[in-house]
Parts: C-alpha cells; sequence; structure tokens
C-alpha cells in the first residue's frame, strides 16, 4: 500500500503549483530540447558535471544543476552560483532551475534528481524534469530508512525516475535486471555500461583530471555525451578542464613540525560498499605510511548511514584508530563496538572545532600516518577539508580519487 502521507503530500504539491504554473513549466521544458536526469547511489554529482562539461565543449549551450555537496547552477560559461533556498531543499525547486535554463537559452540542462522518497523520485521525473535522457550511476545500500529496507529495493526506488519512452544510461550491473523491467514498461531504451567499457577508460584518459575521477563514472559521461553527438576526445577535454565538485575526493600532504601526514577528503563517500573500497584503496597506495587513521563523520541525522558504516567496518583493513567526530557519535561508535572493534581504538572529538581535531589526528599519526575523513561532508567535514588543505605542501600533493 503506498503511504499516504506521501501521497498526500505529492497531491499538495500539485495543487499548490496551480494550472497557471503547470503550463508555464511544460512551456519550459519545451525551450530545453535535451534534458539530462542524473540519479543514483553514488557519484551523481560527479557524473553531473562531467557529462555537463562535455556538452560544453561540445558547442551545446548547457546549464547543470548538482545537489551534492553544495547546490550548485553552473551556467553556460561554466561559471557557478548557489542554489537559492529560502527553506529546507525541496523537489519542488526543480521547477525554479529548469526556468533559469530556459531563461539563459540552453539547449541542453543536466539535472541531479534530489529525491529519496521513491514516490518522490516518480514525481521529479514525470512532473519536473521529463528526461530525454535518464542515468542511474549505481545503487547501492544508503538511505535504507527511506529507499530500504535492502540494497534492491534501493534499485527499485531509484527506478521510479526512468523517463517514459526514451533513454536510460546505467552504470549500474548487480541490480540490473531491476532498470530492465522498468525500462521494459516505460518503452525506454537501456544502455548499459559494462565492463569492457570501463575497461576501454585508459590511464591517460584517468591522468588528464586534477583528481583522479572513477573510472566507471566516466565511461558513463562518454557515453551520454557519445549520444548527444561529442566527439569523444571533445567531451573527455572538457571534462578534464571542468571545475570538480566541492566534496570530490582529494589529497593532501601536510607536514607539521617533523610529522608528516596524507590526508584523504573521502567524506563523499557514505555507503558502506564504496566507502570500504576507497578505504583499502588508499591504504594500499600509502601502505608505507606507519600508521593510520580513519576519520569518519557522523549525523544525528543520518543516524541508519553511522549504524552501518559501523557495523560494516569491522569486516575493513583496520586502522590504528578510528577518529568520530561530528553529531551522533555514539551510534557509530556502539553499532562497531558490537560487531567486535576494540573500544580502545575509537576516539571521539564531537564536541571539537577542527583546529582541535586537526591537533588530535597529529597526535595519533606518530611520525608519518594516513588519515582518510569518511561518512559525511556535511556539517564540519567541508570545513575541516579546508583545514587541511590550507596547510598541504603543495608541490608534493599526491593524487585524488572520486568514487
Amino acid at each position: 500500500m503506498p503511504d499516504l502521507a506521501v501521497m498526500g503530500g505529492l497531491f499538495g504539491v500539485l495543487a499548490g503549483l496551480g494550472l497557471l504554473e503547470d503550463r508555464r513549466h511544460r512551456r519550459n521544458l519545451r525551450r530545453i530540447p535535451k534534458r539530462i536526469h542524473v540519479n543514483g547511489t553514488r557519484g551523481k554529482s560527479s557524473v553531473c558535471r562531467l557529462i555537463g562539461a562535455g556538452l560544453r565543449a561540445g558547442g551545446t549551450v548547457t546549464c547543470t544543476k548538482t545537489t551534492g555537496t553544495l547546490a550548485r547552477m553552473i551556467f553556460p560559461d561554466g561559471a557557478e552560483a548557489p542554489v537559492f533556498r529560502p527553506a529546507k531543499p525541496n523537489v519542488a525547486e526543480q521547477i525554479r532551475i529548469v526556468r533559469t535554463a530556459a531563461e539563459a537559452g540552453a539547449e541542453a540542462l543536466v539535472i541531479e534528481c534530489m529525491a529519496l522518497q521513491p514516490a518522490l523520485q516518480w514525481l521529479s521525473e514525470w512532473r519536473f524534469v521529463q528526461a530525454t535522457h535518464g542515468v542511474i550511476t549505481n545503487a547501492r545500500p544508503d538511505h535504507l530508512d527511506v529507499m530500504g529496507p535492502s540494497e534492491v529495493n534501493v534499485a527499485q526506488a531509484l527506478a521510479g525516475m526512468i523517463p517514459r519512452g526514451q533513454k536510460l544510461f546505467t552504470a549500474e550491473r548487480d541490480h540490473l535486471p531491476v532498470f530492465a523491467e522498468a525500462c521494459a514498461d516505460r518503452e525506454t531504451e537501456l544502455i548499459a555500461i559494462g565492463e569492457a567499457e570501463v575497461a576501454a577508460i585508459s590511464e591517460a584518459d584517468l591522468a588528464g583530471f586534477a583528481y583522479k575521477e572513477h573510472p566507471d563514472n566516466l565511461a558513463l559521461a562518454l557515453a551520454v555525451c557519445a549520444d548527444l553527438g561529442v566527439e569523444r576526445q571533445t567531451a573527455l577535454g572538457g571534462m578534464w578542464a571542468a571545475i570538480p565538485d566541492p566534496g570530490a575526493m582529494t589529497e593532501h600532504v601536510i607536514e607539521f613540525f617533523g610529522r608528516r601526514l596524507v590526508f584523504i577528503n573521502g567524506f563523499a563517500a557514505n555507503d558502506p560498499e564504496s566507502t570500504r573500497y576507497i578505504w583499502e584503496q588508499a591504504l594500499a597506495r600509502h601502505a608505507a605510511m606507519q600508521r593510520s587513521v580513519a576519520l569518519f563523520n557522523c549525523r544525528a541525522d543520518r543516524a541508519d548511514r553511522s549504524r552501518q558504516l559501523g557495523e560494516d567496518y569491522i569486516r575493513w583493513q583496520q586502522a590504528d584508530h578510528v577518529v568520530l567526530m561530528g553529531t551522533g557519535t555514539y551510534i557509530f561508535a556502539r553499532a562497531a563496538i558490537r560487531a567486535g572493534v576494540p573500544s580502545g581504538r575509537i576516539v571521539t572529538v564531537e564536541d571539537m572545532g577542527v583546529d582541535e581535531i586537526f591537533e588530535t589526528i597529529v597526535g595519533l599519526v606518530g611520525r608519518t600516518g594516513l588519515v582518510m575523513g569518511m561518512g559525511n561532508i556535511g556539517g564540519q567535514g567541508l570545513e575541516l577539508v579546508r583545514y587541511f588543505r590550507n596547510r598541504e605542501v603543495l608541490a608534493e600533493a599526491g593524487p585524488t580519487e572520486t568514487a
């Protein structure tokens, strides 16, 4: 049975828009012939930026809107502006984004799906975007309190935004049958980015980025650009030159009174599968470091995420210290200890400012150490990234990565 409160909210949104606003919105949609709606668990913001940059490089007048670390509107000249929000984020703001893109003369709009509730994901596509190209990056176990309880349920929720009678591009492989069934029902062409397409992404393709982009994201974005008529090298050149999302994974080398730290901003990776992968990749790249610190930024309003990460962490390659910052850190700590993580390895810095967190971490790493932030970019996460970045040894900074 559908959630009556959610359905009531949907009808309230539709009624509030009014017939006049509805006509205006549909007219604005018709003024933008290419509409790319991007959804998924991980990599949405990165893929939005990649597609937008590729289309701009190909000569298409393109606007892009992301809702990742910081909500941003990217205009046809590549300039960015924050998305104005008089109150909390609301899916109805997509109407204003479409209007802004139409007024800018956009031939294409790349827009990130900002809905979590399954019914709102359907509404976002059916009412607000009406995409010509749907994109789902992947389906992983995150926001299970809203889209769960299982990973399959997450895939089913994401499938709600698949457009009717158009095209869907996805790099998801484990739950591809879910998307295939939805595409068949909606007479939409499914274009799956498989292992062969990802393997075709060369080291040279990845080396052009100032950060180390995930090959799945790149293969997916290039496929969409190719379908929209942009030659591969042209699209790739535009992507190399694009500004990354503020939450993109970056790596900074810091020297502090005889200590040497490598700090990796992995805060935007927040589901256990992605987070474990980038953590263990980082440990492999920096195996010479004497100590390692797994730094989790918790949020009390993301309790389910903290619990998942805490429970799963025991199966990861272990750090010398687990540092918990943010709010609601006890949720992670309780789950981790119950799963078998020694309580003596856990250090809580919930009530500290970023300068105190930095000093605490420095005291834990010894002479050389790897520190990786995970869990959430919100709250103090982005502030701490800036703190480390402002203290890095620029000439020796290592590669970066987006997952």
